[in-house]
């Protein structure tokens, strides 16, 4: 009696899906490096502009008039966002600082 040896077929990589999920991450990219610009903080470093992404994100979103609100909170964090980045960019503060300032503590 003899044992065939089964052949292992390869699988397929998901090539279209993982193209299809760079291809959002760069229009996302694309889009928050616009609205950076559009504020005049395009020069600013890629670690202030990390942690100021979401409150980026939430400029788009209103921008675009997927969003809005009213809230004291939400403005309160909005000056503080515009107080930190000018303060950086005006050579007040060291990256060091504003970053610190600006980053989002979690609970």
């Amino acid at each position: 009696m003899m044992n065939a040896a089964r052949k292992i077929r390869k699988r397929i990589k998901n090539e279209p899906v993982l193209t299809s999920i760079l291809q959002i991450a760069k229009e996302e990219y694309r889009q928050r490096e616009e609205m950076f610009k559009l504020l005049g903080w395009d020069n600013l470093p890629e670690e202030l502009k990390f942690a100021i992404e979401d409150d980026v994100k939430g400029y788009m979103d209103e921008l675009h008039g997927r969003y809005s609100t009213n809230c004291a909170l939400v403005q309160r964090r909005r000056e503080s966002v515009d107080f930190w980045v000018k303060s950086f960019i005006d050579g007040i503060c060291t990256l060091k600082t504003a970053v610190e300032a600006l980053r989002i503590q979690q609970l």
